[in-house]
């Protein structure tokens, strides 16, 4: 009996529309709100349902449509978290499409290649849990249910859908509930942005995560930014200025480079937890790189290392000519391809391990990266000099790569994990991986494009639009240029520093009490970096996840509780794909307009803040409801 097939045209196919729309879907959730989501769950549902129409699937032919598909949200992490700074910066007024192509396509590819010696030690050697590779095999296995997470699918990202359309295009409920006062001279802010997307990235990260995202933002917002008001000092203008201004100046000028700080701690702090793990995973890794197996079988069959140590050298030398016309010098490209290929394989390798530890959604890809920029600007600052113009440029150029490589790796080894407990082939899974990360790359510059000229990075595009707040990107821009110019605020930064020392030794002793709750620095650093209107909806998501799972515990006490959650995780899916592309299809018509206004509807038709705040409780009640029915 001939094995099912895996790696078919038909699949192929399926797995690069999923994940053109997957990668779209996920550079506008990363730059409207710096985070993006794993994709591999939904693109499986999708699959068993489009496949089961067409005849004869099989559970590793959709492995392997989600295999490819989950490399969406990973090239599109590796370019909103980086790329957007050169733009912040003045050096790009667009994204050259070639340029985009080459960085982000080639470093998911070099992802890829770094990830294939380390499948072995981590999948089956270190045993690490990989939790969403376990629920995608599990969803795989279930099948029967596929058309249900479709339909489930189908109606959140309607629903996300309609309700983004009606308060960013026809402007006819409000984007945010936002109120401000003054106690003093200290102003303070509550706000909420009313956005169906961030609540189901709360209910996907959970409550301990929202809880430390919205405690991070609440220390920036209404701890740290009245005390640095009420003290006055080199931030006194903010004395004229109403509440929300002036706790908004106070934050850009100072405050958010307290974020800075504490994700830097957090991103040293992981390598160095990390740093027995990595180098036996290295060692190991480089091992298996040398040995040949003979006999070995097919389920155990990696790229081939001969093909892995010629496509990192094919892909590394046009990064190299691309570094080279950057800072026009051969010397000092060959320094950043060095520090480039350095940081790619051991950020893989962190990477891929924290995926195994918490997941791709909670890996800390941008601690990981804003360590490489900072190393890097570090060592290219010995070449170039203070105050150097391409040094920042030629740094999160590094950066780029570097994540984009880490973000595919540590989805490579998740989706890994869901072959290995479904029996698929490793080589197949990575060549579709690099399929999907090259057409992922293949859109990226477009996708970014239409946004940048619709909605403006940082700053609106339009006036009466909401800018995109690409947090990550600016973040990185901020740590270049503020080692090149020496104009880091060190003084924020080290106070983050101290924040992130703090929350890691509470970590700490909630770790050594085997406490349900943990606190994470990365969680707590991107909440203080975030403006208060986008964690407190994650904050109210992840309650509402917890809410779902103790009706769940409550109905099925012996059940599984992973598959049990598992319509409440597509519901959140489809919420976050709905709004997400009809927030790209918005920009459509600004863009061809030039009116921000074009789709609007005429002021007496627009509602106030209650319809909102009604139409944001109707769709949680939604998701309450359907996610806590256990099947028969």
């Amino acid at each position: 009996m001939s094995a099912p097939a895996q790696l078919t045209p038909r699949a192929i196919i399926l797995s690069v529309l999923l994940t053109v729309l997957l990668a779209a879907a996920n550079a506008y959730l990363g730059l409207f709100a710096g985070l993006t989501v794993a994709t591999a769950i939904p693109a499986a549902v999708v699959s068993m349902g489009v496949l089961r129409l067409l005849g004869h699937s099989s559970v590793l032919e959709n492995n392997i449509v989600a295999t490819g598909a989950s490399a969406g949200s990973s090239i599109a992490a590796g370019t909103v978290f980086t790329l957007p700074a050169l733009v912040v910066l003045g050096r790009w007024s667009y994204f050259p499409y070639l340029w985009v192509l080459a960085i982000v396509g080639l470093g998911g590819l070099l992802g890829v290649m770094f990830s294939v010696p380390l499948r072995r030690t981590l999948i089956l050697e270190q045993n690490l849990k990989f939790p969403e590779g376990v629920a995608t095999a599990e969803v795989l296995k279930a099948g029967g249910n596929a058309g249900s997470g479709v339909r489930l699918l189908a109606i959140a990202g309607a629903i996300a859908a309609i309700a983004k359309l009606a308060a960013s295009a026809l402007r006819v409920l409000p984007e945010t509930l936002a109120t401000s006062t003054r106690f003093g001279a200290a102003p303070v802010v509550a706000s909420l942005q009313m956005s169906p997307a961030l609540l189901a990235v709360g209910y996907i990260v959970g409550a301990n995560i929202g809880f430390l995202m919205v405690a991070g933002g609440l220390i920036a917002w209404w701890i740290l930014i009245p005390i640095f008001a009420a003290t006055g000092g080199p931030d006194a203008q903010h004395l004229g200025m109403d509440a929300a201004d002036a706790a908004a100046a106070l934050w850009s000028a100072r405050i958010r480079y307290v974020g800075v700080g504490a994700m830097l701690t957090g991103g040293l702090w992981s390598l160095w937890t990390l740093r027995g793990s990595l180098l036996s995973g290295v060692r190991t890794g480089l091992t298996a790189a040398r040995a040949r197996v003979q006999g070995i079988a097919e389920t155990e069959r990696d790229i081939p290392m001969t093909m892995v140590l010629s496509g990192i050298v094919l892909f590394v030398l046009p990064l190299f000519v691309l570094y080279a016309i950057v800072v026009q010098s051969l010397g000092v490209a060959l320094a950043m391809a060095i520090i480039m290929i350095v940081a790619g394989f051991v950020f893989s390798s962190v990477s891929g391990y924290m995926a195994g530890l918490v997941g791709s959604s909670n890996n800390p890809v941008s601690g990981i990266t804003i360590s490489t920029i900072l190393f890097a600007s570090l060592v290219l600052l010995a070449f170039l000099g203070s105050g150097s113009a391409v040094g920042p440029v030629a740094a999160i150029l590094i950066g780029a790569v570097t994540c984009s490589a880490a973000a595919v790796a540590g989805d490579n080894l998740q989706d890994l994990k869901a072959g290995q407990l479904v029996g698929a082939t490793p080589w197949r899974q990575q060549v579709m991986l690099l399929i999907g990360a090259a057409a992922s790359a293949t859109v990226m510059a477009p996708v970014l494009n239409l946004l940048l000229q619709a909605y403006g990075i940082g700053v609106p595009a339009h006036p009466g639009v909401r800018a995109l707040q690409a947090p990550q990107a600016h973040l990185m821009a901020a740590v270049a240029t503020g080692i090149f110019h020496h104009n880091l605020p060190w003084d924020m930064v080290g106070l983050g520093a101290a924040i992130g020392i703090l929350v890691i030794v509470i970590d700490r002793i909630l770790a050594a009490r085997k406490a349900a709750w943990r606190a994470p620095i990365l969680a707590v650093a991107v909440g203080i970096y975030l403006p208060l209107e986008y964690t407190s909806p994650i904050f109210a998501g992840g309650l509402l996840a917890a809410f779902v799972d103790r009706a769940l515990k409550r109905a099925r006490p012996d059940g599984n509780l992973e598959q049990l959650r598992q319509p409440g995780l597509l519901l959140a899916a489809g919420l976050i794909a709905g709004e997400a592309l009809i927030g790209v299809a918005i920009a459509i018509p600004i863009v061809v307009s030039g009116n921000a206004d074009v789709l609007a509807v005429p002021a007496s038709w627009q509602a106030g803040v209650l319809p909102g705040v009604l139409v944001m409780a109707a769709i949680a009640a939604y998701v309450y409801r359907t996610a806590r029915v256990v099947p028969a």
